[in-house]
């Protein structure tokens, strides 16, 4: 039997999502594996999306994620400043307590997605580490923050054993194995399918829009928007998206498999979130990314879309006016796959070559 710890970034709930898919997908092919999810902040959705005997659930902060300012969608650099400090300050002990927790659980092999927190720990103790991410905290911090700051993360990264880069990756540097796996998103049934359309357009007849900005941002109105006016569409939100009409539907806050909703959609607008973005392009959903011109991040994963002709982008501002026009299209295969399968064959083969506890 071998044993993973999987460590899960602690910012909103799309490194949780897809690393559910990896997770549901490795029991399904090894279900003698143990996993030990390491993670806080998404830890009840994680729950009730994995309900295995084999995984276990160990709290712990990951990571910091982004701040963004009030209202808006762009980053607060000051609070993430100030929050990043808080995190590492004691980033010897936090090692030095990951060594300990490696040794009392004889853990196996060790993935990420994508904190930086398991790797020096995993290397002290001659583990394999895998990283699994369309980028690192550190590359995306470095227009955010200094490098003094950073260095301490340069390090933690330097020391995975092997990285699965993701689609919009720009992260070739680092010196270590390195595997790619575009796209890849949690599974879908077709009654689910069929079941969000008969609630949300059963004469199929309607344009289904996704709109999504994210479960951590707030204070964003949206009520207002001239989207809503949009001939002939009915609209699916998050949650945590607040408007009152005949034509949107929330999805049940207790729901844990949102890439359904999104499947059913016939277009999606969201941020450039890479876990929605992927669900889309699995499922063949066209793409309408609001911009960020502040986010790392977001500016790979959207200069990806633009050159594989996933989708468009839109400015904030331009939202503010925008509406939908035109007929219900017909979804058309873009020529990415659901590569989940192929990431847990990999990582059986890296758990093969590692060393027994």
């Amino acid at each position: 039997m071998k044993t993973i710890a999987y460590y899960i970034s602690d910012y909103g709930f799309g490194h949780a999502a897809r690393s559910i898919a990896i997770i549901r997908e490795l029991l399904e092919r090894e279900p003698s594996y143990r996993i030990i999810i390491c993670h806080a902040f998404a830890m009840e959705f994680l729950q009730n999306s994995l309900p295995y005997n084999q995984v276990t659930f160990r709290k712990i902060a990951t990571d910091v994620g982004y701040f963004l300012k009030e209202g808006s969608l762009e980053p607060d650099k000051k609070k993430l400043a100030k929050e990043f400090d808080r995190y590492v300050e004691n980033w010897e002990n936090k090692i030095q307590l990951e060594v300990q927790f490696f040794q009392q659980m004889k853990i196996d092999l060790v993935v990420s997605d994508i904190s930086p927190l398991p790797f020096e720990a995993a290397d002290k103790v001659g583990i394999r580490s895998i990283g699994i991410s369309n980028f690192t905290w550190y590359t995306a911090y470095e227009s955010l923050l200094d490098q003094k700051r950073l260095e301490i993360w340069k390090s933690s990264y330097s020391k995975m054993t092997c990285f699965f880069l993701l689609a919009g990756n720009q992260e070739s540097d680092w010196p270590c194995e390195k595997r790619l796996f575009p796209f890849f998103a949690r599974k879908v049934r077709a009654e689910k399918m069929e079941h969000i359309l008969d609630w949300v357009n059963p004469t199929r007849k309607r344009t289904v829009i996704f709109f999504g900005l994210g479960m951590k941002i707030d204070g964003i109105e949206v009520e207002t928007l001239p989207l809503w006016e949009s001939d002939n569409c009915v609209f699916i939100v998050s949650s945590n998206v607040k408007v009152d009409r005949d034509n949107v539907f929330s999805i049940p806050k207790e729901e844990t498999e949102s890439q359904a909703y999104i499947a059913a959609s016939d277009l999606v607008i969201s941020k450039a979130g890479w876990g929605t973005v992927s669900e889309a392009v699995v499922y063949n959903v066209p793409l309408l990314i609001l911009n960020r011109e502040g986010m790392k991040e977001d500016q790979n994963t959207i200069n990806y879309i633009r050159k594989h002709g996933l989708g468009k982008t839109i400015d904030w501002e331009e939202m503010l006016k925008y509406q939908y026009h035109g007929e219900k299209q017909e979804k058309k295969e873009n020529g990415f796959r659901n590569d989940a399968e192929a990431i847990v064959e990999e990582l059986r083969k890296q758990c093969c070559f590692s060393t027994d506890n």
